[in-house]
């Protein structure tokens, strides 16, 4: 395996953030599941420091891309199917649950910052990095909780994303999926604007199980 990240290398000018290199190596499939990353031959591959390679692999393990092990190191985090659809679930009662008073607390500021954010996203979607994408899609949804009024709330929705993988490599497997979870933003967006609660709270469960 070591050979295998040995095989593509960077130049120095072509040098980026390598915590977005890492990411683009997993989503492309370079990196798979469960993949140990070795520091040493992660250096080489993106001609980097060791520091850089270590704020990388911290950062990815705090988004559930990359897991470490005690003593042992990194590796590419093993999503688990089963848990993902609990997850899921779980997320569907409880954010469906406040729907309504999301609804009825969202002022038209509310509505405008949201669709700032669902802007935000877009962009991302056209000239961002997939890190980028990933925490513009978190930064809305913890946004559109946060009208609910309950703060614990969005602590523990939070919480319960990390229990499994909420990155793009698990949330976005196509790049049409990733132009719906866009449309379905404003849609949303829309839906609170008109003081629909019912529809608000239908497209929140499709949003979450991408249905």
């Amino acid at each position: 395996m070591a050979d295998a990240i040995l095989d593509s290398r960077v130049e120095p000018s072509a040098v980026r953030d390598v915590t977005d290199l890492i990411l683009q190596d997993i989503l492309a499939g370079a990196l798979m599941p469960g993949t140990w990353l070795k520091q040493v031959d992660l250096e080489r591959r993106y001609n980097c420091t060791r520091p850089d390679v270590r704020r990388a692999l911290d950062r990815l393990a705090q988004k559930r891309l990359v897991e470490h092990v005690p003593n042992r190191g990194y590796h590419v985090y093993e999503p688990d199917g089963r848990r993902a659809r609990e997850v899921s679930e779980i997320r569907v009662i409880l954010e469906t649950a406040v729907a309504g008073r999301i609804v009825q607390n969202a002022s038209a500021d509310d509505v405008r910052a949201l669709r700032k954010l669902a802007e935000h996203f877009d962009e991302a979607t056209l000239n961002g990095t997939m890190l980028e994408l990933y925490e513009a899609n978190l930064a809305f949804h913890r946004q559109l909780l946060m009208l609910s009024g309950n703060f614990e709330l969005v602590d523990l929705v939070t919480e319960i994303r990390q229990r499994t993988s909420s990155a793009p490599v698990s949330q976005w497997r196509t790049r049409a999926r990733v132009e719906q979870s866009g449309r379905e933003h404003h849609m949303m967006i829309d839906a609170i604007e008109n003081r629909d609660g019912a529809l608000f709270a239908e497209l929140t469960r499709r949003h979450i199980l991408q249905n």
